[in-house]
């Protein structure tokens, strides 16, 4: 099927990051992450973080450290999340016609029939895969890095 507008990234940020503002891309030092973000950088097309704390980030803003969880949040909380994500992606990407999921299911469970009712498309490649087969496999989708 050919879709008329954009593929989105989105990748879940995660609990280890480093000590000091840094750029989004880097603030978040797991190696999960790591491998998420070079997944989504080698697709050549858009992508953003989603933080518990920020909603959407671009991998360019800088950021503190921070502690925030969804885990930790009550679903109201994070449907509202949800939708303030949402509106700041289609803000972004108006022309939004897909979105290809890094991210566990409490970065999901609100976006995906959001999007849905917006006609964007989601696509979830690691779903119900335990953290050391997403390891997996994103290292066997993804280029070989460079020495």
């Amino acid at each position: 099927m050919q879709l008329n507008g954009l593929t989105v990234y989105l990748v879940s940020c995660v609990r280890q990051k480093g000590e000091q503002r840094c750029a989004a891309r880097d603030l978040y030092t797991s190696v999960w992450f790591r491998k998420a973000r070079r997944f989504a950088e080698a697709s050549g097309c858009l992508w953003y973080i989603l933080s518990a704390k920020h909603g959407l980030v671009s991998p360019d803003v800088e950021l503190e450290p921070y502690e925030q969880t969804l885990a930790k949040m009550r679903a109201a909380d994070r449907q509202s999340w949800g939708v303030r994500v949402v509106t700041q992606l289609i803000e972004e990407v108006p022309n939004l016609a897909r979105v290809e999921f890094l991210a566990g299911e409490r970065y999901r469970e609100f976006l995906v029939p959001i999007l849905a009712r917006r006609g964007v498309e989601s696509s979830i490649q690691m779903k119900g895969l335990p953290i050391g087969k997403q390891l997996r496999w994103l290292q066997q989708h993804s280029p070989p890095q460079a020495e």
